[in-house]
């Protein structure tokens, strides 16, 4: 595994910032990390890049531990952080190459680096500009410019689109589904349709607990509640579907039309034909409602 997290809990003084949580992360995968504000997905990301230790548990990234081989983690892992540090005075060819250089590479080698990373990030006509002249867009260009520049295994990224507007969000989603071709990326964020454009799996935690791991495509099956919308053949209450074990709630939306609210761990389409049949009321369309995953996120995140 490209990264292995394994019952790892992170604790300042009384408060549990990660509470116990275990998952992975597979090579050419991209795994969105997903949380309300203050889950601990910057918690974990800044331990999976050595940047704070773990209180208890461990996270190997390509099989080096972060506690005991940090340099061979640093090594393969590339970060950008939520908050993109990057030094404002100076020029973005310059600062590549300032970056390049805490990697050790020099000569043609570096220099080479540099241009690749100028070409792949879209800075081509910007990399004579002072990085303060940029705009946010393009900072987080720069900003994936340095964590790429060592070539590394691992992309780890702490909310790399917030605040870019619609066409700057479209360029960097691009870019990352370029890099992630040979990378394992782990990528933290709030927008849905960026695990929809991006991921190929999501873990979701909340106030530092793991609540969900699964493929982008099994999802939408994680949510607590199941709604069935029926169509009957006559104008009815439905009011007789309460009583059916298992319903939590009846909505009516119009004479013939309901939506029937259940747990997602159960069926009840068997006995909701029944029970209409005994009631002397007939079916003509019935059809699972599928959650958006704005509302599966906030299912599962409060």
């Amino acid at each position: 595994m490209s990264i292995k997290v394994n019952q790892l809990t992170k604790v300042y003084g009384e408060q549990k910032a990660v509470n116990n949580i275990s998952f992975e992360a597979k090579p050419g995968e991209i795994l969105g990390f997903l949380g309300p504000n203050g889950a601990g997905k910057s918690t974990t990301m800044k331990i999976a890049t050595c940047y704070i230790p773990p209180t208890e548990g461990s996270i190997q990234v390509c099989g080096y531990d972060v506690v005991e081989n940090p340099i061979e983690v640093r090594k393969r892992v590339g970060y950008l952080p939520e908050h993109n540090p990057l030094y404002l005075d100076m020029y973005v060819r310059e600062y590549l190459d300032y970056s390049a250089s805490l990697y050790k590479l020099k000569g043609q080698q570096k220099k080479q680096k540099i241009e690749e990373m100028i070409e792949l990030t879209g800075l081509t006509r910007e990399r004579k500009k002072k990085i303060g002249a940029l705009s946010k867009g393009y900072r987080q260009r720069v900003g994936l410019a340095q964590a790429l520049i060592h070539d590394p295994e691992v992309l780890i990224l702490d909310e790399p689109t917030t605040g870019l507007d619609p066409i700057q969000l479209e360029d960097i989603r691009l870019l990352i589904k370029k890099v992630s071709k040979d990378k394992t990326v782990m990528l933290s964020t709030h927008i849905m349709q960026e695990v929809q454009a991006l991921c190929d799996r999501v873990v979701i935690i909340r106030k530092g607990d793991l609540v969900a791991n699964d493929k982008v495509d099994n999802l939408r099956h994680l949510g607590p509640k199941t709604s069935l919308s029926l169509k009957f053949e006559n104008p009815t209450d439905a009011q007789f579907l309460q009583a059916v074990e298992g319903v939590d709630k009846v909505e009516i939306i119009e004479d013939s039309s309901v939506i029937v609210h259940y747990s997602n761990e159960l069926d009840l389409r068997g006995d909701i034909f029944r029970a209409t049949a005994s009631n002397n009321q007939a079916i003509i369309e019935m059809n699972t409602q599928v959650q958006s995953m704005e509302e599966i996120f906030q299912q599962l995140a409060q």
